[in-house]
């Protein structure tokens, strides 16, 4: 039995934008090498917390992104957790194309597959686990390999389109 859904009473893409765009949340870059070995990433705001046994996290990265399907060929990827001196980090993974790891310090650690950068909050080293078609969007389901938090630094914020500190 299929059920018939009436998409007009949908709100529509601007009205939630305006109205998730009250959820304040944190800002990552996603992570990971290409099929040649290079770094690729792209900034991410949608980055939850699945389960503690087994550790879980969950991305959704835009079904129209060029840099996930190199990601996902590489099976591993690190949510890397901007730090409040990060905008510029943030707005160069956001952009499309060209090399956004240029002059940006990261490193590989504990042999895991993904590229962190440097001076971000927090690292969350992933294998994924599964996908879903999610609308406009896919769900990636991420086991957590390895992580590391700086307390030292404040988080990147993102409210009401724009960066926000907590202070």
């Amino acid at each position: 039995m299929t059920t018939q859904v009436n998409t007009s009473l949908y709100p529509s893409k601007e009205q939630m934008r305006e109205v998730m765009g009250t959820f304040c949340t944190g800002v990552t870059v996603v992570s990971g090498f290409d099929g040649n070995g290079n770094p690729v990433g792209f900034t991410a705001q949608s980055l939850t917390s699945l389960s503690l046994d087994p550790p879980l996290i969950s991305i959704s990265p835009a079904r129209t992104s060029t840099t996930w399907p190199l990601i996902r060929r590489a099976g591993a990827f690190c949510v890397n957790v901007l730090s409040e001196g990060q905008r510029h980090v943030s707005s160069a993974f956001a952009r499309s194309g060209g090399d956004k790891f240029s002059g940006l310090d990261w490193t590989v650690r504990n042999g895991h597959p993904a590229p962190r950068i440097e001076g971000a909050l927090a690292w969350i080293s992933c294998v994924i686990e599964v996908e879903h078609d999610a609308g406009d969007h896919t769900l990636v389901i991420g086991r957590v390999v390895d992580l590391e938090a700086s307390r030292n630094v404040q988080p990147l914020v993102f409210f009401d389109s724009s960066y926000r500190s907590l202070a």
